[in-house]
């Protein structure tokens, strides 16, 4: 007999769907409509959400579903709790918002800041919630995440052009989605009961 998923994980598995199925039906589309536009943040803050489904290329939409795939699978191999999905969820607008630290960043599409948001926000948990092997898992994860955002230097030109990429990255959004995800998990493990640790 197998164990039913959490509903957590349920719920992680089912907000990575809405990423990857949102990019491929708003592909093809406008991407003015969609894209994060810091004049328009105020008019238009629906972009803060919908930044997630605009991709630049085949290559930049191929690339981020891949990732999402991966990042779908935290929820359920940490049977990560419904308030970490949630977490994650609130951190995706929160990722976009960040990026009014460089208003230069005119237009940004994609997904990478908010799958960085639910990694940081699935490790934050294991390392605060978790004990022995899942505690040490999170911390090697996040180690290695903060390495790399350090590598991407994200104080550095606001658009960086990598070998391989046919699309320029913003490693702002990295951070900005890391550091969102992080904080989103931290609050949810105050507020969670020590019972449901």
């Amino acid at each position: 007999m197998t164990r039913a998923l959490p509903s957590g994980a349920r719920l992680w598995l089912s907000l990575s769907a809405l990423l990857a199925g949102g990019s491929v039906l708003a592909y093809g589309l406008p991407a003015a409509m969609l894209d994060w536009q810091p004049a328009l943040v105020w008019r238009e803050p629906w972009r803060a959400w919908t930044a997630v489904f605009v991709h630049w290329s085949p290559l930049h939409l191929g690339a981020n579903l891949g990732a999402a795939a991966v990042v779908a699978l935290l929820g359920p191999a940490a049977r990560l709790p419904r308030r970490i999905a949630l977490a994650w969820f609130v951190a995706w607008p929160l990722t976009h918002l960040g990026l009014l630290l460089r208003p230069e960043l005119a237009h940004y599409g994609g997904q990478s800041g908010v799958l960085h948001a639910g990694v940081a926000a699935a490790m934050v948990w294991l390392v605060l919630a978790g004990h022995g092997r899942r505690r040490a898992i999170g911390a090697a994860v996040l180690a290695g995440q903060v390495v790399k955002l350090l590598l991407e230097e994200p104080w550095g030109p606001v658009l960086q052009f990598g070998d391989g990429w046919d699309i320029a990255v913003a490693p702002l959004a990295h951070l900005t989605g890391s550091v969102a995800g992080a904080l989103g998990a931290a609050l949810a493990w105050t507020v969670t009961p020590p019972a449901e640790r």
